[in-house]
């Protein structure tokens, strides 16, 4: 049998899959908490800056959060670039973590509240370390961890191949929290596009144009 035949005959359909997907997700918006979207809301509009913290793929979708902030006129920022300047009392942290305690994130998050920063997190485990020193909480479906042991820090898990946020089969290893972490922090831009009444032209003047 060729390879050809038996993706043909063992796989699913790919646009059924997409479908099942974007069915999930849509579960999943409607899950979502209004009041701690709407305070999420506001603590963006009320920050000096606005820094995002991440790792792996989570950290991804914070980095594209980040940019898009930027086009609105924000000041923000990515922890551990090397541009990215001290956290400041009246700033604003975003963490972006299924898990909630991914050591990194949990490390940068203690560092900020010390400073008398403000901590909100997008997660699928609002009762974690994060979410216990986070202000507002945004829940993206739920995290069902299959093991305990599996270690919390991002780096180790990802030499070992052990990763923490589980979904479905057909969107395995988180898929599902990282896209409605993204749709959502997406949707957040759009929202803010109306607060500020921005318009098309004025997030092109700040689109890169030296690449």
């Amino acid at each position: 049998m060729s390879t050809a035949q038996k993706v043909q005959q063992e796989c699913p359909g790919i646009a059924d899959l997409m479908l099942l997907m974007a069915s999930s997700i849509e579960d999943v918006a409607r899950a979502i908490d209004q009041e701690s979207a709407i305070r999420f809301l506001e603590r963006i509009l009320a920050a000096e800056r606005i820094y995002v913290a991440g790792a792996g793929r989570s950290g991804l979708v914070g980095r594209a959060f980040a940019q898009r902030l930027m086009h609105l006129g924000f000041e923000s920022y990515v922890i551990g670039e090397t541009i990215t300047p001290a956290f400041r009392p009246g700033d604003v942290l975003v963490a972006v973590s299924g898990s909630g305690e991914t050591r990194s994130v949990v490390d940068a998050c203690e560092t900020a509240r010390e400073i008398g920063g403000t901590i909100c997190l997008i997660t699928a485990t609002p009762d974690s370390p994060i979410g216990r020193m986070s202000e507002c909480i945004i829940e993206i479906g739920n995290s069902h961890l299959p093991n305990a042991d599996i270690p919390s820090d991002f780096e180790i898990r990802q030499l070992t191949g052990q990763y923490r946020s589980i979904s479905q089969s057909f969107a395995p290893l988180g898929t599902l929290f990282e896209t409605g972490a993204l749709i959502f922090s997406d949707a957040i831009i759009s929202a803010l596009m109306d607060v500020k009444h921005c318009t098309i032209e004025e997030l092109q003047d700040r689109l890169a144009n030296v690449q």
